[in-house]
């Protein structure tokens, strides 16, 4: 009856995923149906590792994610986990043949939030951010492709750009909350003490030439996949846009976010820039 079992499992992570984003639940929704419940099953995976590291303080964090390394390495070679979340998770690693390498990848990065709190080179940036970024977009690569080698190789670098991107902005949006709440800075080129229109002008450029290259593997994907990720990067370009134009203190004091009035606005030109073929 591990079809039942199954059942739920996927349900809680559709459950994960609406609790925790809005706007990434709107877009996993316009992604095809066949390869919908998979991103579900990413999506689940990685918020509850990430939920683990920046919320349980009340809790032995380390012991927990301890716990569910140990659970996660029973999954995938066990093909089952009691665990809702993980169980679906390893169905869609065994589906789609997800390496190895790049769980591994995310739960290192997972794990140094646990103990760092500054990262002072780009180095150390860049690799946290292959590891909580761009292996998730992979992940979601290697569903969007159906085990299509050749077309994940062409994909693969404007899709590691995109993670990226969308990892910077969420750094930049949640600097408030990263630094009082965590007391985490990732940037490796901001002293938050002394942020002004110049290093923030210099995160900016940053990211938006991420977008600019991820936007080339969006027009090259699959029908199944491009509407929906064409609206997750019209989302973060205008919450981008909304960090551009606010000024540095404001960006340090509250976290910056897209009305729901205007996400609404937006998924209709999503929509008719897909519809249109207009990507």
């Amino acid at each position: 009856m591990k079809l039942i079992f199954d059942k739920v499992s996927f349900e809680c992570c559709r459950s994960v995923t609406r609790a925790y984003s809005t706007s990434f639940s709107t877009a996993v929704k316009m992604l095809a149906p066949a390869i919908r419940q998979d991103i579900y099953n990413i999506y689940g995976f990685v918020r509850l590792a990430d939920e683990i590291v920046d919320s349980f303080h009340d809790y032995d964090k380390e012991r927990l994610f301890a716990l569910f390394e140990v659970d996660l390495d029973n999954a995938l070679h066990n093909g089952i986990s009691l665990n809702p979340v993980l169980n679906a998770f390893q169905h869609t690693v065994r589906q789609y043949n997800i390496p190895r390498g790049m769980i591994d990848a995310f739960m290192h990065s997972m794990k140094q939030d646990l103990v760092k709190k500054e990262y002072t080179t780009f180095a150390e940036y860049n690799e946290y951010i292959y590891g909580s970024a761009d292996v998730v977009g992979l992940m979601c690569l290697k569903v969007f492709v159906n085990n299509d080698d050749a077309r994940f190789e062409e994909l693969k670098a404007p899709a590691m750009r995109l993670g990226s991107a969308f990892q910077k902005v969420n750094f930049l949006r949640d600097l408030k909350a990263d630094l009082e709440g965590l007391e985490r800075n990732y940037f490796p080129s901001l002293n938050l003490n002394e942020m002004n229109d110049a290093t923030k002008k210099a995160i900016i450029d940053e990211i938006e030439d991420d977008l600019h290259e991820g936007y080339k593997g969006i027009v090259k994907l699959p029908a199944e996949a491009k509407f929906g990720v064409y609206t997750a990067y019209v989302y973060y370009k205008a919450l981008l846009t909304k960090l551009k134009n606010t000024p540095p203190l404001e960006i340090k004091n509250k976290r910056i976010r897209v009305p729901d009035y205007q996400k609404v606005t937006l998924l209709a030109k999503c929509y008719l820039d897909y519809r249109f073929k207009f990507i």
